[in-house]
């Protein structure tokens, strides 16, 4: 008997679970990467915005599991991944005016994210 999320009707276009490890991983070095470059450049506009947003951005995402995957809330999960977005797009403008190379660092995470929340969607629709 598979679990549930094996069991859940899902798009053609949905990876085998053995990318998730190597994507992740990697996704997680450009994200410190670009958290340091960020802290560590001289000019930082906009400061304390860009750290409330990193906080309500890494709470949703960390958020995300618990509410897909142990609540099994899906819908739920494709708002919260839509917040994970926006906030994700907010940061990288904002990195961007300290440090262009932090902000370069995040794109392949928000184009991870995008497709994540396409996913996420997909999947709902799939299984109302």
């Amino acid at each position: 008997m598979g679990t549930w999320y094996e069991n859940l009707k899902k798009p053609w276009f949905t990876p085998p679970d053995r990318v998730f490890w190597p994507v992740w991983s990697t996704i997680y070095i450009l994200i410190f990467i670009s958290l340091v470059l960020y802290f560590l450049s001289p000019i930082k506009p906009y400061l304390f915005v860009s750290v409330t947003l990193l906080i309500i951005h890494f709470t949703a995402g960390f958020n995300w599991t618990g509410i897909f995957f142990t609540r099994k809330k899906i819908l739920l999960a494709f708002y919260d991944i839509l917040v994970i977005d926006i906030t994700l797009i907010a940061i990288i403008w904002l990195f961007f005016q300290a440090s262009i190379p932090a902000a370069l660092l995040l794109l392949p995470y928000l184009t991870w994210g995008l497709f994540a929340t396409f996913l996420n969607w997909r999947i709902y629709q799939l299984n109302r």
